[in-house]
């Protein structure tokens, strides 16, 4: 019987507007260069006015699904990270499900922020282990929603776009999760927020509701937190399974900025070439950012059998944490 888990397709999907920072540099009043100089951001992607979430989603799942030939029927369940969901009820996953034509299998979305593939991934994960079935994780956000965009903390950083990931049994146990380390610093919980619309502050019309809000005071906080969550998730997760830091293939973390993935990758001892970085073209688009530069990194050079990924991140809550993955 199948013991692992193994990685069956990746995809990822980015909406056809570019924008480069000059044109936000312009709006805001910024220096050029201002942005690439402090994110590493080069430009984002928007998606068009017409264009919600699933549209967005369904053509990077398609994409994972398409590379190894799996069968839309033999999917047991769709997770869908996100916190831009199609409406906020009901849930998106099954609607993106009953896009891809798949039959009837489970479907919820997890809103976990820019963590939120971490906590999908590793459902996933025990999901094939148990039921012996593949499984789909999507990640998307059109966060360009979300953002204020007279508000420099968000305005700079924030992008759309989506991942996917197939999942299915293997017949070699040492095949996918090796460890795993989630965390949450719930002391952080309003640094990034979206201040209206929940159960706490109902809308309003006469209030954007609308705007995802950081405290730009609190920057350097949400840094330096998130960081620490991070490197120590990271180094406890490789403690976890025994692997040595220079053991890992490749470091693919959440694109939150340049200079916050290499802040953790000289905090654990990663070489700057085995990080896996789309952050210059992408921009962070929270949750979908690990596995839409996984796909990207895929597509320049394919995963190889045996390879060690390590995947770490940390938003919004605060939560987040790290994984490590042998191919």
């Amino acid at each position: 019987m199948p013991a692992g888990v193994a990685i069956a397709g990746l995809g990822h999907h980015a909406p056809e507007r570019v924008v480069p920072n000059a044109e936000i540099e312009a709006r805001l009043g910024l220096e050029d260069g201002w942005i690439a100089r402090r994110s590493g951001i080069h430009s984002r992607r928007y998606a068009a006015p017409d264009e919600a979430l699933t549209d967005i989603a369904l053509p990077a799942a398609e994409m994972a699904l398409r590379e190894n030939g799996t069968s839309a029927g033999d999917i047991g369940l769709l997770l869908l990270a996100t916190s831009t969901p199609d409406h906020l009820l009901p849930p998106s996953a099954p609607l993106l499900a009953h896009r891809l034509g798949l039959c009837s299998p489970g479907a919820v979305d997890i809103t976990g922020a820019c963590g939120g593939f971490l906590y999908a991934l590793s459902f996933a994960e025990n999901f094939v282990r148990l039921q012996k079935k593949p499984a789909l994780v999507v990640a998307a956000n059109i966060l360009s929603r979300r953002i204020d965009p007279q508000e420099r903390a968000s305005a700079v950083l924030f992008a759309d776009a989506a991942g996917a990931i197939v999942l299915e049994p293997a017949a070699d146990p040492d095949c996918g999760l090796r460890s795993l380390e989630l965390r949450s610093d719930g002391e952080q919980y309003d640094r990034i927020l979206i201040p209206m619309g929940g159960s706490r502050r109902p809308f309003s019309p006469s209030a954007d509701h609308a705007a995802l809000k950081m405290h730009i005071d609190n920057g350097k906080r949400v840094f330096s937190h998130a960081v620490h969550m991070m490197a120590e998730s990271a180094r406890t997760a490789l403690d976890q399974c025994g692997i040595a830091v220079g053991d890992v293939d490749r470091f693919i973390p959440h694109q939150a900025n340049q200079r916050m993935f290499d802040a953790v990758a000289h905090a654990i001892g990663i070489p700057g070439e085995k990080i896996q970085s789309s952050v210059s073209e992408y921009g962070n688009s929270s949750a979908a950012t690990i596995p839409l530069t996984l796909s990207l990194a895929h597509g320049d050079k394919p995963l190889l059998s045996g390879e060690t990924l390590l995947f770490s991140a940390a938003g919004a809550g605060m939560t987040g944490g790290s994984a490590v993955w042998r191919v």
